[in-house]
């Protein structure tokens, strides 16, 4: 071969390779902190309304112009709502139907996932596909049922109203069979091969490894069982057993309505909730990310 056949020899163990520019350049990433910026402004102005509400005058709210910073900040509005109506027995209403309903939803949705996910039998598919169908169906269009079938039962003004007819979510099945279809089905077969039964993989096998996912149906649920308004004032006729939604919604008059007092205790009912997304935000993220929620 001659010189001129020769391939040429590169210099150096590999080529170097330059990376493409950012898409945008620093323009971008400026425009887009903007946007960000903006949005989450727009996203919390209602919270910080509602706060400027609870402290200022009921005087001052409903007369002269609008004020974004209360001039004479003052805690009667909380103080009204506690004489008008027992929102001390309301926020331990709202706490325990939450925290019994979220135990029993989260139980019943990670052993429904879990068979869907792990086991096979015949008709595996039609019941899922039965079960995500259900999702379709208005809330509205299930309540006179759900109504007839808690009065047969005798459980009108009681908490097992609220609890039990919807303690199995079908969005909260399908989640859970999403996460667990992720869970390699080698290391369940290791458990089985070591003489670990059903009960014993499910809970020491799968629900460590669904730490994640757990923490995103805590969240969910809490919060959704939190602020339920229709199915808890359907059955529910005590005053004693009403939850804060409910009672929220005795503050609005028909001829006027205590903004300090009805906003006051809508701030102190987003209190629970934001308790339970910051002990749970850091699995809550990767949970949604790993369920098929992307």
């Amino acid at each position: 071969m001659t010189a001129l056949d020769r391939p040429a020899v590169r210099t150096g163990s590999r080529a170097r390779r330059t990376a493409p520019p950012a898409r945008g350049g620093a323009g971008w990433a400026s425009w887009r902190a903007v946007a960000l910026v903006v949005g989450a402004l727009v996203m919390l102005f209602p919270l910080y309304w509602m706060v400027v509400t609870a402290f200022s005058d009921q005087g001052a709210l409903t007369s002269g112009p609008l004020r974004f910073f209360p001039e004479n900040p003052t805690l009667d509005g909380f103080r009204r709502a506690f004489t008008l109506l027992p929102f001390g027995q309301f926020f331990l209403n709202s706490t325990a139907i939450a925290l019994v309903a979220m135990a029993l939803s989260v139980t019943l949705n990670l052993l429904a996932g879990y068979v869907l996910a792990k086991y096979r039998f015949r008709g595996q598919q039609v019941v899922f596909i039965m079960i995500v169908s259900t999702l379709m169906i208005p809330v509205q269009v299930v309540m006179v049922p759900q109504f007839q079938l808690v009065a047969g039962l005798g459980w009108i003004n009681s908490y097992w109203a609220v609890i039990i007819p919807r303690a199995a979510e079908a969005f909260g099945i399908f989640l859970c069979r999403q996460f667990m279809l992720g869970i390699p089905d080698e290391v369940l077969e290791a458990a089985r091969l070591d003489g670990a039964g059903h009960l014993r993989i499910f809970w020491s096998v799968v629900l460590p490894m669904s730490r994640p996912l757990i923490a995103v149906l805590v969240i969910l649920t809490f919060m959704y069982r939190w602020n339920e308004f229709a199915w808890p004032l359907i059955v529910l006729n005590d005053q004693q057993l009403f939850t804060v939604p409910i009672g929220l919604s005795f503050l609005q008059g028909e001829y006027g309505t205590d903004y300090p007092a009805l906003m006051g205790m809508a701030l102190l009912s987003t209190l629970p909730v934001l308790v339970v997304f910051a002990l749970f935000q850091r699995q809550f993220v990767e949970g949604v990310a790993r369920s098929g929620l992307r």
